[in-house]
């Protein structure tokens, strides 16, 4: 049978067998079907051999020429085919690029492989348009109802087409005998309902396939081996090159460690040096030789011999102590004061030799050198020394080279830490009658814009200052009024009752003062207000002004109101009152009174009223209150928190705090965690309070009493010269005990604007400090004392009674029991 039946035969099976796929599994398989020509011819089977075989050779290629040759002898009846049929059976399949002719395209034999060097690097499920059907696995037959298989990626259905299937069978056939004439290859794409056709690479790529042959002929199935190996200029074999290197890479060698601890213990006690560390030499030896040939001079004494002994392994050798040097005695020609009288030679022989001025040694003179003998006693003591090295105990004792200085801690210097009141600037005098004495300024205090300062003094008058000028404007006689309220009577005696305490209103729109006098406590209008604060200032006063309103009883039965009908001219012109505007009578003598922040409350202070010594005031209603039913101790002094309401209490010793909200006593609470275990931790936490009842002082007696702008801290001055500083968020124990003056402190207080302290005391002087208040809780307050103010005059051992800051400027007015105020600056 000829090639020609035998490819008609093939063709007809083909068409009845495999209506979708062309050419069918089995021609493709066969090699009858070749992708480089459209008029493509099928040779018989024994034609496949003609594909090599893996990794082929050139014996391979030798055996294939040669069975060529041998079926072209034996079959004599084969048609001759087509040129491109015929160059495709009978050239090797030898894959190596070859010269390519002037278009650019490969030459000769290296045709064929034009076909698997062609690479599309497109992905075969690449759907650029998106109109490819995307039901993933769902199985087609569901749709053979329907008029669609599937859905796109837009979401639109995909039809059916009539013309994919091409007809029945008949149909089929006819169309693959045409595609084979035309050297098409179609199959036909179910999911997408189409038919496709398949290119020359795929053909190719398929036939390769199917004869158990790599789908690329360059590929190499058994390479060379490469040998890699580490070396000077080492191949990377890309081996483990994708690990991360372990932590141990990154951790300095402990072995290297103890090696460098080793050198540089060798390099300490001098067994090596830098020449041998740095390689200059490669023996220590030949160093200790060249040093003992070469004839320079060296020091015998380096000063480092007992380091040297210290360092020694075994125990501490510690250097015997020397004899001490021989002293005027021991001479051969010693001064005549040395040498002894008879009887004081009687006196030696009976004492004990250890109990002698000079020991068994007795001074003699000799005329010269030559006649001084051996010395008798020299084995006696050598061996005593001896003894005394060999028994008695010794120890090593280093000194401390400390520099005194380094333990002072280091401070700023004062001048950078200004503005602070530095010299006195105005000096405001009082007037008194010259035949007495000038009258003692008990207290004074400033208005809160700082144009004006009032003063109260023992001869019962608050007297109003112009703070710029020093003018005296206004003087009220506050003895009268407390007399004339305590007797109700009229009579008044001729002894003044002193005014022990002042203070203005802090609210910027209240112009009044509040003043302690005997056993009342004045309110004075000012008559400083100006056109915006003259409304505010009467409704304040207008309660006030009739009488009072006490409602409680218990309040009722400490205080009473009274009203004061005196008045003067005002300062201002819009003012419409000035002068004592009403009195608070109590029981007792009254020692200290205090506003509250806002303007509305204040609290007197009367140490032997007993529970009633603390009373609580609003002047807007002119109604009191008696917080306390006991007492604890003697009330000394009280204030307001600044923004809680918080009452301080200082008695003799303690502070003591009081929440008027919740008419309770706050306790300071330290807090102390405990974890029970690590698995229990962020869940339960244990806290542990320890209640103490105010602030312990560790004073005698207290005397004044200011808090910080801030309300955190607080300064209580005590009459034995201590200032104490609290730090009401740290502790209930005092944080800093300052000890600067030498007598009984007066007056402390606080500025509101700038960090600055003051304290007053019966020495005369005044201390200002720096007080820094940090907002970071994790920094402690820096207090430094910067200036000590001079100026007063201590008269019957008082001094400096009373301190009030300036509201805005950093300066700072003081009184005194000399009768005279002063205001110091910073200049």
């Amino acid at each position: 049978m000829t090639s020609k039946a035998r490819k008609k035969e093939t063709d007809e099976s083909d068409d009845e067998e495999t209506p979708e796929v062309v050419p069918s599994d089995d021609s493709v398989s066969s090699g009858n079907a070749s992708p480089y020509d459209s008029g493509i011819e099928v040779e018989s089977d024994e034609d496949s051999d003609e594909f090599e075989d893996q990794g082929s050779s050139d014996e391979d290629e030798d055996l294939l020429e040669e069975q060529q040759r041998h079926d072209d002898a034996s079959d004599d009846e084969i048609e001759e085919l087509d040129g491109i049929t015929d160059a495709f059976e009978s050239a090797p399949r030898k894959w190596k690029s070859g010269k390519r002719d002037a278009t650019g395209k490969p030459g000769g034999e290296d045709r064929n492989a034009q076909w698997i060097h062609t690479d599309d690097l497109s992905s075969d499920d690449e759907d650029e348009d998106g109109t490819g059907n995307r039901i993933g696995r769902v199985p087609l037959h569901w749709y053979d109802d329907f008029d669609h298989i599937g859905y796109d990626a837009h979401g639109k259905k995909v039809v059916k087409s009539a013309s994919a299937e091409g007809g029945d069978r008949v149909d089929q056939a006819i169309q693959n005998a045409d595609n084979k004439n035309v050297g098409k290859f179609v199959v036909h794409d179910a999911l997408n309902d189409k038919n496709v056709q398949l290119t020359q690479r795929q053909l190719e790529i398929i036939r390769r396939i199917q004869n158990g042959a790599y789908a690329h002929p360059e590929f190499d199935g058994n390479p060379d081996y490469i040998d890699y190996f580490s070396g000077v200029d080492p191949e990377v074999s890309g081996l483990n090159s994708n690990r991360y290197l372990p932590k141990s890479k990154f951790q300095p060698s402990k072995w290297e460690k103890m090696q460098v601890d080793g050198l540089l213990e060798k390099l300490e006690k001098g067994y090596i040096n830098m020449d041998y560390l740095t390689g200059k030499i490669r023996d220590m030896n030949d160093a200790r030789n060249k040093r003992k040939e070469s004839d320079e001079p060296f020091l015998l004494w380096t000063g480092a011999e007992e380091d040297e002994l210290n360092m020694r392994k075994g125990p501490q050798h510690i250097a015997a102590p020397k004899a001490p040097p021989p002293g005027h005695a021991e001479s051969y020609i010693p001064p005549d004061e040395y040498l002894p009288t008879e009887d004081e030679l009687k006196e030696w022989e009976e004492m004990d030799p250890k109990d002698r001025p000079h020991g068994l040694l007795v001074p003699k003179k000799f005329p010269n050198l030559r006649s001084v003998g051996a010395y008798e006693h020299s084995v006696r003591e050598a061996f005593e020394r001896c003894l005394d090295l060999y028994l008695c105990p010794r120890t090593m004792k280093r000194r401390l080279n400390i520099d005194p200085e380094s333990l002072v801690p280091k401070l700023p210097k004062a001048s950078d830490l200004r503005p602070f009141p530095t010299a006195k600037c105005i000096e405001y005098k009082t007037p008194y009658d010259e035949a007495e004495e000038a009258p003692v300024i008990r207290c004074v205090t400033s208005s809160p814009n700082g144009q004006f300062m009032a003063s109260g003094a023992t001869d019962g008058f608050v007297r109003l200052w112009e703070v710029e000028t020093g003018r005296l404007l206004r003087s009220w006689d506050l003895s009268k009024v407390a007399k004339s309220v305590e007797n109700e009577t009229g009579e008044t005696g001729d002894i003044a009752k002193p005014v022990v305490m002042l203070e203005w209103n802090p609210n910027r729109a209240h112009h009044c003062l509040l003043a302690a006098v005997g056993n009342c406590a004045v309110v004075i209008a000012t008559g400083t207000e100006g056109a915006h604060d003259v409304v505010l200032t009467e409704a304040l006063l207008n309660e006030a002004k009739g009488g009072g309103n006490v409602t409680n009883e218990k309040a009722a039965k400490a205080v009473k109101w009274h009203a004061v009908s005196e008045s003067s001219k005002p300062v201002s012109s819009f003012s419409q009152s000035s002068g004592p505007v009403c009195a608070l009578r109590t029981n007792s003598e009254m020692a200290s009174v205090r506003w509250h922040a806002k303007g509305d409350y204040f609290v007197t202070i009367s140490p032997k009223a007993g529970a009633q010594a603390v009373l609580i005031h609003q002047l807007s209603k002119g109604s009191s209150q008696q917080p306390f039913s006991k007492a604890k101790g003697e009330a000394q002094v009280a204030c307001f928190h600044p923004n809680k309401p918080f009452l301080f209490v200082a008695s003799q010793q303690h502070v003591r705090v009081y929440h008027l909200v919740k008419q309770v006593m706050v306790k300071s609470k330290y807090r102390v965690m405990f974890c029970l275990s690590k698995i229990l931790r962020p869940l339960i936490l244990l806290y542990l309070l320890l209640l103490v009842s105010g602030l312990l002082s560790g004073c005698r007696w207290i005397s004044s009493l200011d808090i910080h702008p801030s309300g955190d801290h607080l300064i209580v001055g005590s009459l034995d010269r201590r200032m104490i500083w609290f730090d009401l968020d740290l502790s209930h124990t005092p944080y800093k005990t300052l000890k600067y003056h030498e007598r009984a402190l007066r007056s402390v207080k606080y500025h509101n604007r700038y960090p600055l302290m003051a304290s007053a005391s019966d020495d005369g002087t005044v201390h200002v400090f720096h007080s820094m208040v940090y907002s970071d809780l994790m920094r402690n307050p820096l207090i430094i004392p910067v200036k000590i103010l001079r100026g007063h005059t201590v008269r019957k051992k008082l001094g400096v009674l009373s301190v009030s800051f300036h509201p805005t400027q950093p300066w700072l007015f003081t009184a005194g029991a000399d009768g005279r105020i002063f205001l110091y600056q910073d200049i």
